[in-house]
């Protein structure tokens, strides 16, 4: 007697049945589409947040080249009308034309100044060795005699580079007696662009390059620049752009590697600058969202083999005939697990590389901020080093002698932010010793002595004759002392009769309020936000108030603002006092 076949061993023996294999075949289908358009989407977004950073960087840059030029071309303006210098050159006599010239740059901040007499001999400058040389040829001086104003000139060394000048003709009844040349010291920005990750140049009118972080680019066309192909440089590491099989086109080729570009122009004799941005970050940022995908359809793909065996396995439990097909289903299992175990491989991977891109991001935020607590000690070093230089030039060492201190107890301060980044992650108090706030404050006003000196500003003080003993880290707690006197200094700086007003008061708690009369805060609520400013660009980047208030919360107290009834701003802190019961203010 014959038997009729069964419908599940014939399907155990035919394999999957042919809806299975649709369903299987769909979600490949399914899986490659969505990683595909994902790689796409993902790619233009980041590569579109890439740009508007590179864009605003570069607004930045040009905010800088533009504040340096504007500053500098004043300077020939008032010399021209120096009585000293106009006398100097009518007499002949250039004694103390240099010590003057010398003296004036060190107010004014220019790269150098010199003095020509009407032959083109110079007969002043700040750079001794260069008294008697001749520029009677040069068009600083030639195209200055010819013209009533200020002269722009920009000539190209012989090793390479270029000079930026201003010259303007000293006149004198009708008569011109000699020339001023001021040099503009735009190489500096040369050198701050060299530390960013993007490649940076700037053109003239005639498109080509006067400034570069490449310096072989100098004198020569964009075009004909980033064709150039050098030895391993600063640039070229710089820009290892990515190689990813979906990337947009690039907007250009530097040393032979895709790049981003974007372009302004510079207010000033047609001027254009241009910065070249890799593709770095975006491909790493679209690796890893498109390494979680596959993970998410390699998970479904094995749960679906998982399913699948099971019905097999469970199939052929009663048929021991078909235990070949039984151990090709444990196969095919077997072969499921390994990718998944690839698969996670792949993640772990992706999972480091998003780590190392987290903590670059932090590593750049943590830079900016210790930059911006280093300008601070830096400007005043400046300041103390040219007052040094006229005190010995005035044979006045002791003098001197007590500019040089100023400026070791400055480097010492320096040293002490910048070891701060090693205790970065811990918020531990084993730095704390007790502190005088009423010491902080003569410090703090000492370190700004420079700024206060340089505009006519009241401070008023109002201090217990007692001492204000609170638990923190001296160094950290002048830094905010300084940041709001410098914003107190900033918001005073369109008022005639400007004001600033320090109050210390001690009882449950130590207060310290600093007021002004200057314009007030317009947005309380986004001041102590990082990168938040009111200020122009080139001023400032907006992180004082965010790390002081990150500052005072660690010291157990807090930072408030609030705008004065009779107009102004007001900032209070509040720390504990030591010997009290503290608590950590909410």
């Amino acid at each position: 007697m014959s038997q009729t076949p069964d419908p599940s061993l014939e399907e155990t023996r035919q394999g999957l049945p042919w809806r299975v294999k649709l369903v299987i075949g769909l979600l490949l289908l399914l899986a490659a589409s969505v990683v595909l358009i994902t790689n796409r989407w993902l790619s233009e977004r980041f590569t579109d947040d890439t740009r508007n950073r590179a864009e605003v960087r570069l607004a930045l840059n040009t905010g800088y080249l533009m504040s340096e030029l504007q500053r500098t071309s004043v300077v020939p303006l008032l010399l021209s009308r120096d009585p000293d210098l106009i006398a100097a050159l009518r007499v002949a006599q250039y004694s103390q034309t240099t010590a003057k010239l010398i003296a004036l740059q060190s107010e004014i901040a220019v790269a150098s100044i010199q003095l020509l007499d009407g032959d083109g001999r110079v007969v002043g400058a700040t750079n001794r060795n260069l008294l008697g040389t001749s520029h009677r040829n040069d068009p600083a001086f030639v195209d200055a005699q010819r013209a009533k104003d200020t002269i722009f000139t920009a000539s190209r060394r012989e090793a390479g580079g270029f000079d930026f000048t201003y010259s303007r003709a000293l006149r004198a009844d009708g008569k011109v007696l000699g020339v001023i040349v001021v040099s503009v010291d735009l190489m500096k920005y040369e050198r701050t662009w060299a530390g960013l990750q993007d490649a940076v140049l700037v053109t003239d009118s005639e498109g080509t390059v006067i400034l570069a972080t490449e310096p072989v680019w100098r004198g020569q066309s964009m075009e004909k620049a980033l064709e150039a192909r050098d030895p391993p440089s600063a640039i070229q590491r710089a820009l290892s752009a990515t190689k990813g099989w979906a990337q947009s086109p690039p907007d250009a080729y530097v040393h032979g590697e895709a790049v981003m570009r974007t372009e302004t122009r510079v207010p000033f004799r047609g001027w254009r600058i241009f910065t070249f941005t890799a593709y770095d970050s975006v491909r790493e940022k679209v690796n890893g969202i498109l390494a979680l995908e596959i993970m998410g359809f390699a998970i479904l793909m094995a749960l679906t083999f998982y399913f699948l065996s099971r019905r097999a396995w469970q199939r052929s439990v009663g048929f021991q005939k078909e235990s070949a097909e039984l151990r090709l289903l444990n196969a095919r299992l077997q072969r499921a697990i390994a990718e998944r175990e690839k698969v996670q491989k792949d993640l772990e991977v992706a999972e480091q590389t998003l780590a190392q891109s987290s903590k670059l991001a932090a590593l750049g935020e943590m830079s900016a901020a210790v930059s911006h607590e280093l300008n601070q000690p830096l400007a005043a070093m400046k300041t103390y080093l040219a007052g040094a230089r006229l005190l010995l030039q005035r044979r006045r060492p002791e003098e001197a002698l007590s500019s040089f201190q100023r400026i070791d107890d400055l480097i010492e301060r320096m040293g002490a932010i910048t070891r701060q980044l090693k205790s970065y992650a811990r918020k531990g108090g084993e730095a704390f010793e007790p502190v005088d706030l009423r010491a902080s404050i003569s410090s703090a006003l000492s370190m700004m002595e420079p700024q206060l000196k340089a505009r006519v500003v009241k401070i008023s003080r109002a201090l217990p004759r007692q001492p204000v003993l609170v638990m923190a880290d001296r160094i950290r707690l002048e830094q905010v002392i300084i940041n709001l006197l410098r914003n107190a200094l900033d918001a005073t700086k369109d008022q005639t009769a400007p004001q600033i007003d320090l109050l210390l008061a001690a009882g449950e708690t130590a207060t310290l309020s600093v007021r002004d009369n200057g314009h007030g805060i317009g947005e309380l609520g986004s001041i102590f936000e990082p990168f938040y400013t009111t200020k122009k660009p080139g001023e400032g980047v907006g992180l004082g108030l965010a790390i002081s208030s990150g500052i005072v919360t660690d010291l157990g107290g807090r930072l408030t603002a609030r705008n004065a009834e009779e107009g102004g701003a007001v900032f209070e802190m509040q720390l504990p006092i030591l010997g009290r019961k503290q608590e950590a203010a909410e």
